[in-house]
């Protein structure tokens, strides 16, 4: 579609979508059955991506980022989702929950050396809060952070993952003073090459399989008090704030899957006979290709108001937690239920594996779940339009 209509977007926004539309549609599109069947990273496609500027987006020239503003990165991480969701999925993490969370907190040196090398693609950052038995729930973590001098000692088990499996450097969360609950976890920078880190199962997913996910296992992993994030104590804070960030992504990526399965239901509908007729002028098919495309025009411009609500938060300190979530919780529930009118149009076609429609309603479920379930976005917006806990 045409978005020349919206008066925010400016050439440079322009250029860099259709700059991810050519390498998504011309890159990533004919192999990403291939990788959704193995389960394979696609190491040489996401390297090719830190190339073009899209794994740090946001981060200044600086720092080897592409310097540019959140309606960029959505624009963007659209349009590679759009083509695989997976590889969307990597996309997201390592701009919003690693690259964001070190620029808005990090120290200068743990910028050089922590953020530098993952903004520019040359490798890759995780992010690490969740736990076997700790969600969104944060204050319960088992794992422990202990100072030992100059050192910080790490143990325990971390689970769901994404980029685990590969990543160079992860921003983990870990409770420094346990009595405190959520009050007392701090955020730490871990180089993947510390001893006593190890990296456990990788995850059998039903959707998003080329992005490797997994356990990570900390045993007396020492590493320099330096690379603490943030002051003891703020990590729940920092971990708030980027999946704040982290929210828009996701919402980014689950417009990019709807579109996907809309376009392709509306090619079928064109083509598919029955009765004599095109299946889309039956009023059944009709109105719910209507539907759809209503909901993904919706959802598009709760995601644009939530990355601009981010860009202007860099002037006023403003939180945006309220635009994000609304943008995830709409964008990830429309993304399934467009997924989900997909497959039913092009019926038994739908449930084959011959057709990519079966591929984005598996990868659309995962986006009601991660960065805050469907059920803990709407916890938030009521909690922030009643005032009450």
């Amino acid at each position: 579609m045409s978005l020349n209509y919206f008066n925010y977007l400016t050439d440079e926004h322009r250029m860099i979508q259709q700059a991810a539309r050519d390498f998504a549609q011309n890159e990533i599109a004919p192999i990403a059955e291939e990788y959704d069947h193995s389960g394979d990273f696609p190491l040489k496609t996401i390297k090719m991506m830190g190339e073009m500027g899209f794994m740090g987006i946001e981060v200044p020239e600086e720092y080897s980022g592409a310097g540019m503003d959140t309606i960029s990165y959505v624009l963007a991480l659209e349009e590679i989702s759009k083509a695989d969701a997976s590889h969307g999925a990597i996309m997201s993490v390592n701009n919003s929950l690693y690259c964001y969370g070190i620029l808005r907190f990090g120290t200068e040196e743990q910028k050089q050396k922590f953020l530098i090398p993952i903004a520019s693609g040359e490798k890759i950052g995780a992010y690490s809060l969740t736990e076997p038995m700790s969600g969104s729930d944060a204050g319960t973590m088992r794992s422990r952070a202990v100072l030992d001098g100059d050192e910080y000692v790490l143990n325990g088990l971390k689970s769901w993952v994404t980029s685990g499996p590969v990543a160079d450097y992860l921003v983990v969360f870990m409770p420094t003073s346990p009595e405190d609950g959520h009050r007392g976890v701090s955020a730490f920078l871990v180089d993947a090459g510390t001893p006593g880190f190890k990296r456990g199962k990788k995850e059998p997913k039903l959707g998003i399989r080329a992005s490797a996910t997994s356990e990570l296992m900390f045993e007396d992993c020492r590493i320099p008090a330096a690379n603490r994030l943030g002051e003891e104590g703020e990590g729940f804070k920092i971990a708030m704030a980027v999946l704040d960030a982290g929210r828009i992504g996701i919402a980014a990526q689950a417009l990019g899957i709807a579109e996907a399965a809309y376009e392709a239901s509306v090619t079928y509908a064109k083509e598919r006979e029955a009765f004599g007729q095109k299946i889309g002028q039956f009023q059944g098919i009709g109105f719910k290709l209507a539907d759809m495309k209503t909901n993904i025009e919706a959802a598009r411009g709760l995601i644009h108001r939530a990355a601009l609500a981010k860009t202007h938060s860099k002037k006023t300190g403003q939180r945006y937690t309220l635009e994000a979530s609304m943008a995830k919780l709409f964008a990830s529930e429309m993304c399934m239920s467009v997924a989900h009118h997909a497959v039913q149009i092009h019926g038994g076609m739908g449930y084959s594996k011959e057709h990519p429609v079966e591929r984005y309603f598996r990868d659309a479920k995962i986006t009601e779940i991660y960065e805050g379930t469907s059920e803990i976005q709407r916890l938030v917006i009521a909690r922030l339009e009643t005032g009450l806990r």
